[in-house]
């Protein structure tokens, strides 16, 4: 099946103005439009509105998919959705075909040829003898009795078998999923109807309580007042600490330009540069351990920290988050997965240098859910006054590797690599 992706509503509807596609997945919380929008945009178009479109969120709840369905979704997909969910889906749009159309022949074309004309000449070997003639034994009639031509027959008898139970249990399977989802729908219709039937609870007239002594109204109070102190405290700690965020992205855009530079670091220890040429202000240093989503974990909680003290100084402007890519010395294989060499392992015995892992990740799968929702809720809760764009700056402008030569260990080069694999976030002020 061709797949063809965008990444955004908008891309999306330039893309339909061009082509049309059999079926359209559609996420629900992205950049700019979302998915209900774009669901109204396509199914008033009459060119694209017979295009079956399904919704694929991490919402749940019928209200949600009551909505997706009156705005022309023939259905929902849950982001854990499983294979062959996807594939009863194709597979009911009709957009793949019943294996029961495919089987395999029994014979191949030489052997299904070669049978009839052995079997004839053996008739006619038998014949000759009854008669008392002495005649010489054709090939063909040597043929029949090969080991290679039984084989083959054997082989193709077991090929034929094998897609048979495979077509039997492939329609077994969805038939007893169908099965099953219809009576769970059947006993939930039946348990919903059965409860409206309950009669209502009497009510019980609950006397009203004598008035309690005082004393255990302080004792309440002061075990209330425990906790108020303790949230106190933790208040008064968070505020603080996004007083010093503030203050230190406040020092950064007071900084004179300089040349920017990244200074090592340990894995995964965040390191803040000034604006220097080409810069159009402070720039914050996520370093990304090697197999992990660029726009997820230690990265986020970054960015909801850069935004809170922004939020707080009432800034207007936007945050650019850019990934790079490190190479890292690998071991392993493609089969099995790839993982961080050894330290202590000589570079010429690494498996691979490189990162197949940042190279298979699709634009989606390179921010988490929680790390989409969180942009568009501060977007949200801003007004567009604080707007956070995600780019990928590839293997640009990375940290110089070291030359390869002889004794150069593993860990001498991801040490550099780890420098090379991290997330840029800069703060740009706007008009």
């Amino acid at each position: 099946m061709a797949v063809d992706t965008a990444e955004s509503a908008e891309q999306a509807l330039e893309f339909l103005a061009q082509s049309r596609p059999d079926v359209i997945f559609m996420d629900h919380l992205m950049p700019g439009m979302d998915g209900f929008q774009a669901v109204q945009v396509i199914k008033s178009d009459p060119l694209t509105a017979t295009i079956p479109l399904m919704m694929y969120t991490s919402q749940e709840g019928e209200l949600y998919v009551s909505q997706a369905r009156a705005l022309g979704a023939v259905g929902v997909l849950p982001k854990t959705v499983r294979p062959v969910d996807v594939s009863r889906v194709l597979y009911q749009l009709h957009l793949l075909p019943d294996r029961r159309q495919h089987r395999s022949a029994l014979f191949d074309g030489g052997a299904a040829r070669s049978l009839p004309v052995d079997v004839a000449e053996v008739a006619n070997s038998d014949s000759g003898d009854a008669e008392g003639r002495d005649e010489p034994t054709s090939p063909a009639t040597a043929r029949i009795g090969t080991p290679s031509a039984l084989a083959e027959l054997q082989g193709n008898l077991r090929q034929a078998m094998q897609q048979q139970l495979r077509d039997q249990l492939a329609e077994q399977r969805r038939s007893v999923v169908a099965t099953l989802e219809t009576l769970g729908r059947r006993i939930s219709a039946e348990l919903k109807d059965g409860l409206s039937k309950l009669p209502q609870p009497p009510t019980v007239e609950i006397p009203p309580p004598t008035p309690p002594a005082r004393w255990p109204v302080v004792v309440v109070a002061l075990l209330a007042a425990v906790p108020a102190l303790v949230l106190g405290a933790l208040l008064w700690r968070a505020l603080d600490a996004n007083r010093a965020a503030a203050r230190q992205i406040a020092d950064l855009k007071a900084r004179p330009a300089a040349a920017a530079s990244i200074a090592k670091a340990p894995s995964g220890a965040p390191t803040v540069i000034a604006a220097g040429p080409g810069r159009e202000a402070a720039t914050v240093i996520e370093f990304l351990p090697y197999g992990e989503p660029p726009f997820d974990g230690a990265r986020l909680e970054r960015l909801r920290t850069i935004a809170s003290a922004l939020e707080t100084e009432g800034f207007h402007g936007r945050i650019l988050a850019e990934s790079f890519v490190g190479d890292f010395c690998l071991t392993g294989n493609a089969y099995e997965g790839f993982s961080v060499a050894d330290p202590d392992l000589p570079l010429a015995k690494c498996a691979l240098v490189g990162n197949p892992h940042d190279d298979g990740l699709s634009p989606a799968q390179r921010q988490s859910v929680a790390f989409a929702n969180f942009t568009a809720g501060l977007r949200q809760r801003t007004n567009g006054a604080i707007v956070v764009e995600v780019m990928n700056g590839g293997r640009t402008d990375p940290v110089q590797y070291p030359e390869q030569r002889e004794g150069m260990t593993a860990g001498q080069w991801n040490g550099v690599a780890t420098q090379n694999n991290r997330v840029e976030f800069r703060v740009i002020p706007g008009a």
